[in-house]
């Protein structure tokens, strides 16, 4: 999305004005992030969104009319865009982010974040990385492990490459960025984004946070893969 000198251009969507405003504050800051638009339901967020060619919205959950959820689903599938959401919650866990990732959210982060947490997510979304929240990761897989695996995850598991699986086993733990996932296994960071790419293509997945979330339904575990 981002070029060595296009700014990320983000909007901000959220019914709480004080929280629009504190996040706008914190981003103004930001020498490579553009605050583009607020947003204060999901209806408009969807529209701002599109029209002013957002690369990442920070997407409330619960907003009057059209809901976080719902506009996540619009925006992700939107034939016309590549739009990554990143969900803001106020709580370790929370059923609706559950709900948003299956809708195609690429992470989430608790409205407690401090600049650089926010920041890193925001650079993270706009390369195609996964975004998760230290302190809600752990809850949120557990919620995807209880489903266990489905029939058609099973053959799709049995596509991938022992290496594949080991990659996507570091995602699914937690381990987000190519760089630490090199480090963790030993292997290039050359690898790892050839691996993750072969993964997401024999599985038919969208993105790197699907990715996790069906390892860790899947039962792939660093420790044992």
């Amino acid at each position: 999305m981002t070029g060595s000198t296009r700014r990320i251009r983000v909007l901000i969507a959220d019914d709480n004005r004080t929280v629009r405003r504190a996040i706008r504050l914190q981003l103004d800051s930001v020498w490579d992030i553009q605050v583009i638009g607020e947003a204060t339901n999901g209806v408009d967020a969807v529209k701002v969104a599109l029209n002013e060619r957002a690369d990442v919205v920070l997407m409330d959950i619960q907003m009057p009319g059209l809901s976080g959820v719902e506009a996540t689903r619009e925006l992700t599938q939107s034939p016309s865009a590549q739009i990554a959401v990143i969900v803001m919650t106020s709580f370790a866990f929370d059923q609706y982010v559950v709900q948003a990732l299956d809708a195609g959210a690429v992470g989430y982060l608790l409205k407690s974040h401090d600049l650089d947490q926010l920041v890193d997510a925001i650079r993270a979304a706009a390369k195609g990385e996964a975004v998760i929240s230290p302190r809600v990761t752990a809850p949120i897989l557990r919620e995807f492990i209880k489903r266990g695996p489905t029939q058609a995850d099973q053959s799709q598991l049995a596509l991938l490459t022992a290496a594949e699986r080991r990659v996507v086993a570091a995602l699914s733990s937690g381990i987000t960025s190519n760089d630490d996932i090199a480090l963790r296994l030993h292997v290039s960071v050359h690898t790892v984004k050839s691996q993750l790419q072969s993964a997401l293509k024999k599985t038919g997945l969208a993105d790197r946070t699907q990715l996790a979330l069906w390892g860790a339904r899947n039962g792939l575990d660093i420790g044992r893969t």
